[in-house]
């Protein structure tokens, strides 16, 4: 199972969940507190102006209303306007001007920079509005030039109701926002540090609650890998320690469970494996749930490809049996799995597994290769058969003869001479096929043993060459293609001579008048390789690997007529076999052929000096 990682986990939730439950409390409490202390200072700070301005009021009123003859020495309305003003210059006020009522002349500005605005005629709309109102008006404003805003209050200059004038006020509530910045960077500031320590003591609160969910996860992981040793630590009381508790409790069952089922999983494993018949079990739909090594190999299939696969396509039944006819299979059925190089007869038996109420769980197909017993039994009837046609073909023979010369032909002179000894001949024929099927009957049974002894093999081969060359009749060449130093081997010497006869001999029945048969040895490391090779019409490509086998024949009409058995290649490959070596034939047809044979050779210190 994939490993949970820290920003998938619960404790990475649990955390989350808790900073963010703070951090939308402290926004909301944040929103409130700060628009109400926005609103607080807004509303001190025009109080504070408007007080200021009532006082302005009050002192403007005073010079308006004082008289002023032409010939005193006093100062005018505008003098006394400016001095009043003088004392209004303040960081929270921007501007204050006084505006005469019926005219809108502007009387006095605050603005030391601005007095040329003095005596000319205001066209504020703020200014009409409240002359024309008589009440107050104000509107927050942005300054043109700095861009920063500012409050702009206009109060009309009452005098027994009537309004003589107005005050212009601009001041800088852009020092309010200033403020409301700097509280909110300590707000903003001090949410951090809230959000770090709640951050912290989340973790360590939610540890109480994720580290025994963690533990358990643990436990499963490890119970899903088979092991149920472990048991999860009971941090508490509460419901997550009654889980812990409770999970422990089902640990053990499981682990009581998990034991009694791998037993017999064992068990069904072990008689599985070491049974060499095949084994292939289905669910109730004829999909392959189970196959055992055997099976596998049998039908040279993949275990992981078959699987859930229907039995019947693996067996090669689909024109043949549905699944539910193979439920209702009582017999073997026999399966031919037989190529051109490879002979393949299995036996399927068929089993059905139900429960009591009679429901069909699946299938259990038992399959045995019974490919060597059908070669046997396919072996033992050819070789009845040819035994019978071997023996048939000359006993026929010497009936037919040996009729003719009780019919009076023994006293004719010319012909008795022949009928005797073709009746001779026929009978020798039979000793020899009688002789070797007596030999090949010992060697099969194991009845026999070698009486090895170590001898020169070239000193031998030449020598069975020799005979030959004495004893041959026909005009065929001998040429030797052998070492000039000695070759030791450990063989049977009258075993190995057989062997020699049977080969040189099919080679010069097969040779040509005029051909050339070729004697060769050839050395390797642990191996000679003895090979006779004649000029002979060869043997056809597809009969080459046959001509071991008892009674083959390539031309069975030209053996027959040359006395041969078809069992001389057969005894020579058992001897051979017999002695460790090995034994095989090359051919071209039309050409000629090369039989070959091995036997275990050791290079002395004399061979390796030479």
């Amino acid at each position: 199972m994939e490993k949970v990682g820290f920003f998938r986990s619960i404790h990475l939730k649990f955390v989350i969940i808790y900073v963010l439950l703070i951090l939308v409390a402290m926004q909301i409490i944040g929103v409130y507190f700060v628009r109400q202390l926005e609103s607080t200072l807004k509303d001190n700070f025009k109080d504070a102006i408007q007080e200021r301005v009532n006082l302005l009021d009050y002192y403007v009123q005073e010079q308006m209303s004082k008289e002023r003859l032409p010939d005193e020495e006093t100062s005018s309305l505008e003098e006394d306007i400016r001095r009043l003003l003088s004392d209004y210059n303040s960081e929270d006020i921007k501007e204050v001007r006084v505006i005469e009522g019926e005219s809108l002349r502007i009387l006095g500005t605050s603005d030391p920079d601005n007095q040329e605005v003095v005596n000319q005629r205001s066209t504020d709309n703020l200014v009409k509005m409240a002359i024309a109102t008589k009440q107050p008006v104000s509107e927050d404003m942005v300054d043109r030039q700095t861009g920063q805003r500012i409050w702009v209050l206009v109060t009309p200059i009452k005098n027994n109701g009537e309004v003589n004038g107005a005050i212009y006020l601009v001041a800088k509530i852009e020092n309010i926002y200033e403020q409301m910045r700097q509280i909110n960077n300590i707000f903003t500031t001090g949410i951090a540090i809230a959000l770090a320590i709640t951050a912290v003591l989340g973790i360590l609160l939610a540890q109480t609650v994720t580290r025994p969910i963690s533990d358990m996860r643990k436990q499963a992981l490890a119970m899903a890998k088979g092991n149920f040793s472990r048991k999860v630590k009971v941090y508490g009381y509460d419901e997550i320690g009654q889980l812990a508790i409770t999970f422990n409790s089902l640990t053990k069952k499981l682990q009581e469970a998990h034991a009694t089922t791998e037993g017999e999983r064992r068990k069904l494993s072990s008689v599985l494996s070491y049974m060499t018949d095949g084994v292939i079990a289905t669910d109730r739909k004829g999909r392959v749930i189970l196959i055992n090594e055997p099976a596998a190999k049998m039908l040279n299939v993949s275990r992981e490809t078959v699987l859930s696969s229907p039995i019947v396509s693996l067996l090669g039944l689909e024109e043949d049996y549905t699944f539910e006819e193979l439920l209702n299979e009582r017999d073997s059925v026999i399966l031919d799995y037989s190529s051109q190089s490879k002979t393949l007869i299995l036996r399927a038996d068929f089993s059905v597994i139900q429960k009591e109420t009679g429901f069909v769980n699946g299938l259990i197909t038992v399959l045995h290769d019974i490919t060597e017993q059908e070669k046997i039994d396919m072996e033992r009837r050819e070789f009845v058969a040819n035994v019978s046609h071997e023996l048939r073909t000359p006993l026929t023979t010497m009936r037919s003869y040996l009729e003719a010369l009780a019919e009076g032909a023994w006293r004719d002179e010319e012909i008795a001479p022949n009928f005797l000894d073709v009746t001779q001949n026929e009978t020798e024929r039979m000793i020899r096929l009688v002789n070797d099927l007596l030999q090949l009957s010992k060697m099969d049974s194991k009845d026999y043993s070698l009486t090895k002894e170590w001898i020169d093999f070239i000193f031998f081969y030449n020598r069975i060459i020799d005979r030959f060359e004495m004893t041959k009749q026909q005009n065929v060449t001998f040429e030797r293609k052998l070492p000039d130093h000695s070759a030791f081997v450990e063989i049977d010497e009258d075993k190995l001579t057989q062997v020699l006869d049977n080969i040189i001999s099919n080679a010069m029945k097969y040779s040509p008048e005029g051909g050339r048969i070729t004697f060769s040895i050839e050395e390797k490391d642990e191996f000679i390789v003895v090979s006779v090779t004649d000029q002979g019409v060869g043997i056809p490509k597809e009969n080459i690997d046959q001509i071991f086998e008892r009674f083959y024949r390539v031309d069975k009409a030209r053996t027959r007529k040359l006395g041969g058995t078809g069992l001389g290649l057969a005894i020579a490959q058992e001897m051979v076999e017999a002695h460790g070596g090995d034994i095989w034939a090359t051919s071209t047809e039309g050409k000629g052929t090369t039989i070959s044979f091995s036997l275990p050779y050791v290079r002395s210190e004399e061979d390796d000096w030479e």
